[in-house]
């Protein structure tokens, strides 16, 4: 079971306009929601099916697909009945696949209505996503900033970027369209930060946050959490996507603890372990990695505490739901502040604490 909010200590985020996709409400307050996409081929229903599945078993709340074709526009409709999530069309130069997408039942449309075929083009998808209540996220990367803007920004700049953005807001606009959603993504986690906070000042739609291309999962992590993390400080994000290179579900437990650690959302148990020192007369790392992989795919919101050794331990283990503090040759558990039992020998501490931790699992 996963948390709505938990807003002691949360950052203040930014009021903006409410947006609706499928089920959900984006913005104007309402939580933030965690995105990936889809890596499968979209024109293969059933691996994409089951690769959305997973995802949102994993917390994953909204579902981005490539739609490259006509055949994978096809594939919506079986994929759509199917899904757990709202569902998002990932567009690009045809706007005929906007249209399909949208009667195929999509929940969203990610496209820069700037290139996807000229006025009459941008008429038909704006009629098709009034009709349905299909929202549309403008995403602009730093690697897509049209050519125009960049001899006049000198290069992919923030400014660049915004002003890429809501020229496509303008042709939305213009159309008497506002169910709008705006990414502004780099691999410069400066510059993205920056793009965001230009954007910000300028618009109150809802923003979408990443840090694109960041990488393989160590590295993409780091990248994202800086980024992430500055932006949802100051209060900016309303959906948001870690961008791994992989297998997606890779990304579910990054988002997710970049929330935890703001305090905005929670999903799945905290985990609290020392980093080991010259004190820890136990396998610590051992302990704390059966732990983990016990715990993977849990949803129930709970603290850990794995501790090594008497100086920190004991205090972090009284602290979390439940904990051990290691000891030589020795640890106690503890549960809800008090102590539950202590363990002797060291080849007893991983296996007595992990029935410690079923029987909480259990309680």
């Amino acid at each position: 079971m996963s948390s709505p909010d938990c807003r002691h200590g949360a950052p203040k985020r930014r009021q903006t306009k409410p947006v609706r996709l499928g089920g959900l409400v984006i913005g104007a307050g309402s939580p933030i929601r965690v995105q990936s996409m889809t890596n499968t081929d979209t024109r293969d229903a059933a691996a994409t099916i089951g690769q959305i599945k997973a995802l949102a078993e994993a917390g994953c709340e909204i579902v981005r697909l490539a739609v490259l074709d006509d055949k994978a526009a096809s594939a919506l409709p079986e994929i759509k009945r199917a899904s757990p999530v709202p569902l998002v069309a990932d567009i690009h130069f045809d706007h005929r696949l906007a249209l399909a997408a949208a009667e195929a039942g999509i929940d969203g449309l990610r496209l820069n209505p700037g290139n996807i075929g000229g006025v009459d083009a941008v008429d038909k998808v704006v009629r098709a996503a009034k009709q349905r209540g299909i929202p549309i996220r403008i995403g602009v990367n730093s690697g897509s900033v049209e050519k125009d803007l960049l001899a006049r920004f000198g290069g992919p700049t923030p400014e660049a970027m915004v002003a890429s953005a809501l020229g496509h807001v303008r042709l939305l606009e213009e159309r008497g369209f506002d169910q709008i959603k705006i990414s502004l993504k780099s691999s410069n986690v400066p510059d993205t930060v920056a793009a965001y906070g230009l954007l910000a000042l300028q618009c109150d739609y809802p923003l979408h946050i990443g840090v694109t291309e960041a990488g393989t999962p160590a590295r993409g992590a780091v990248k994202s959490g800086v980024g992430l993390g500055i932006l949802l400080y100051q209060g900016l994000g309303d959906t948001l996507r870690v961008s791994l290179t992989g297998d997606p579900l890779l990304e579910m437990p990054v988002a997710w603890e970049i929330l935890r650690s703001l305090h905005i959302r929670a999903r799945g148990p905290e985990i609290v372990s020392c980093p080991t020192c010259g004190r820890t007369e136990i396998d610590l790392a051992g302990l704390a990695e059966a732990v983990e992989t016990r715990l993977r795919g849990v949803s129930r919101v709970f603290k850990v505490a794995v501790m090594g050794c008497v100086v920190n331990g004991p205090g972090e283990a009284r602290e979390a739901d439940i904990g051990i503090a290691g000891g030589r040759d020795c640890a106690v558990v503890f549960r809800k502040g008090e102590v539950l039992r202590k363990i002797r020998g060291e080849a007893n501490i991983i296996p007595e604490f992990m029935t410690e931790l079923e029987k909480y699992l259990g309680g």
